[in-house]
C-alpha cells in the first residue's frame, strides 16, 4: 500500500461543506461551515416520515433534494461535496445528483 496523506475539504461562510455518511440502513447529509463549527442545514433518513426505509438509492435522492431545499433556504446555493471515504458510487452518487437538480451548485 501506499502511504499518502488524504486532501482535508474545508468549508467556508461562503461555500460550506455537504457532507455525506452512510451506513447500511440510512444516509445522512449535512451542510457544514468549518470555520464557525456549525451546522447550516441537514437531513437524514433517520428522521420521521421521511422514508420507509433509508438504505436504498430511492431514499438517498429524497435526501439530496431535502438537503438542497434546506441549504437553499438558509441561503447557501454553492456547496463543496464531501463523500467521505465512500466511493462516488450508488447512493452517494444518487443523493449528490439530487442535490444538484434541487440547485445546490458544487
Amino acid at each position: 500500500m501506499r502511504n499518502r496523506k488524504k486532501r482535508k475539504i474545508i468549508g467556508t461562510a461562503e461555500r460550506p461543506r455537504l457532507a455525506v455518511k452512510r451506513s447500511l440502513k440510512n444516509i445522512t447529509a449535512q451542510v457544514i461551515d468549518d470555520l464557525t463549527g456549525r451546522t447550516v442545514a441537514a437531513a437524514s433518513t433517520v428522521e420521521k416520515g421521511i422514508v420507509k426505509y433509508g438504505g436504498n438509492v430511492a431514499a438517498a435522492k429524497v435526501i439530496g433534494k431535502l438537503i438542497a431545499e434546506r441549504a437553499i433556504a438558509k441561503g447557501f446555493k454553492k456547496v463543496v461535496f464531501d463523500r467521505g471515504r465512500s466511493l462516488y458510487h450508488g447512493r452517494v452518487q444518487a443523493l449528490a445528483d439530487a442535490a444538484r437538480e434541487g440547485g445546490l451548485d458544487f
